[in-house]
């Protein structure tokens, strides 16, 4: 089975236009028959396609709460931006709980792990064997947009598992220990997520082993359900176990000011963070120690299965922090300090993307590609209108090239034949 892309495209919904043309981060798409065709090799699943689309024509696919395994332990694990959806909510024990009313048989939070891979990032930035800025590796389309468009950074990403697949590793070694009878196979852990990239993640191990993760539904599926067992619950028990700090985490530099480290850079938004990568290709700053990204606008707060307005969903997390401690998660004694990242190791060996961008694996035949592109080009009128279908002209003229698009696509270069075509006949007419 190939790469299974978790934004799709409803080619019945689809009218042609280009949102979507204009704002895909890796020009994924074109505007090909009179609708959008997405190409998977560039797809990074950030979701900004569906967050623009006038029509509706884009969504996420993720698993339905309706396909758990009822047979199956059910652990539940709530990414942290999950807590800012609900208004006048002053205490995480309270989602908790209507989880548990939900079906699921534990709950283990995302920010508890999201506050060990604060630490594990502390010691890992100890090191004097990295490259810096580090980069966080904790959102998937950042890591897969580095992989594709900035492979000389890919060094730079902290090898760390992002705190999803942690909670999901922990959450099992937690059932098998309160539970001796259970085995892997008995276990389903559900990721909430208000990411369509974090599907992807899962179902594709892009952790470098099978993922620990077994089902990832909408956060926007869960959250209406998730009202009604919470209003079963008068009084929750004291079961959140999570601090400031991993609540902190689904707002954007949340990550980088847990670090307490002064020399950061947090971005949000799939264009701001293009311009970051971009300044430290060229070492625009080299005083940085560690960057945060995060492709949605907000931080994860913004992600396109969440339900509510990321900057009401920022203020209301920051009210529930304040009567929480500082953090309630530290490595044990076997994650050694000198050891970082240890266990929790993101193989980022996998160059997934390395032949998207070639011309052909001929080295003589991609140079002579690369020259008909740059002839093609400069014959171009550099509008990047989107109206041939491509995002940019310079897409286009490979496109051309490619044998993907045909020069008749590109309505300057028709209008300059047909105007020319009419001098022709006005001569031959006099």
């Amino acid at each position: 089975m190939g790469y299974q892309h978790s934004v799709t495209l409803d080619v019945e919904k689809c009218k042609g236009c280009t949102h979507c043309l204009n704002r895909c981060p890796t020009e994924a798409i074109r505007i090909r028959d009179g609708h959008a065709v997405i190409n998977a090799n560039r797809c990074i699943d950030c979701g900004e396609c569906i967050r623009l689309c006038p029509h509706k024509a884009k969504r996420s696919s993720f698993d339905k709460l309706s396909s758990m395994p009822k047979d199956k332990y059910k652990i539940a694990l709530p990414a942290p931006t999950l807590f800012g959806q609900f208004t006048n909510l002053d205490d995480p024990d309270y989602v908790i709980d209507g989880l548990l009313n939900m079906g699921f048989d534990d709950v283990y939070e995302v920010a508890r792990a999201a506050e060990l891979v604060t630490e594990y990032t502390r010691r890992y930035l100890k090191r004097d064997d990295i490259p810096l800025p580090a980069i966080s590796s904790a959102c998937p389309v950042v890591v897969r947009l580095v992989s594709l468009r900035f492979p000389t950074l890919v060094d730079n990403l902290v090898p760390i598992l992002p705190p999803m697949e942690i909670a999901g590793h922990l959450a099992r070694e937690k059932a098998k220990k309160e539970h001796p009878e259970l085995k892997d196979e008995d276990i389903c852990t559900v990721f909430i997520s208000p990411c369509p990239a974090k599907v992807s993640y899962a179902k594709n191990n892009l952790c470098g082993g099978k993922s620990s993760v077994d089902m990832v539904v909408s956060l926007s599926d869960v959250y209406f359900e998730l009202l009604n067992a919470m209003k079963k619950a008068e009084a929750p028990k004291n079961q959140s176990q999570t601090g400031m700090v991993g609540l902190s985490w689904p707002s954007s530099g949340g990550e980088a000011s847990s670090l307490m480290n002064d020399h950061y850079l947090a971005a949000d938004g799939i264009e701001n963070v293009i311009r970051v990568l971009e300044d430290i290709e060229i070492e625009n700053h080299p005083n940085l120690t560690f960057v945060e990204l995060n492709a949605c606008a907000g931080g994860c707060v913004g992600g396109v299965m969440a339900v509510e307005n990321p900057y009401i969903a920022r203020v209301r997390l920051r009210n529930i922090r304040r009567y929480l401690p500082v953090t309630l998660n530290h490595p044990g004694p076997e994650d050694p300090a000198d050891d970082i990242p240890g266990r929790f190791a993101l193989d980022l060996s996998d160059d997934e993307y390395g032949h998207v961008s070639r011309y052909d694996e001929n080295r003589k035949e991609a140079i002579k590609m690369m020259q008909d592109v740059e002839r093609l080009f400069a014959t171009l009128p550099e509008l990047d209108c989107g109206s041939c279908g491509s995002p940019t002209c310079r897409a286009f003229a490979e496109d051309v090239v490619r044998g993907h698009a045909k020069l008749e696509d590109c309505i300057c270069v028709m209008r300059q034949k047909l105007q020319e075509t009419q001098k022709e006949n006005h001569h031959d007419g006099s």
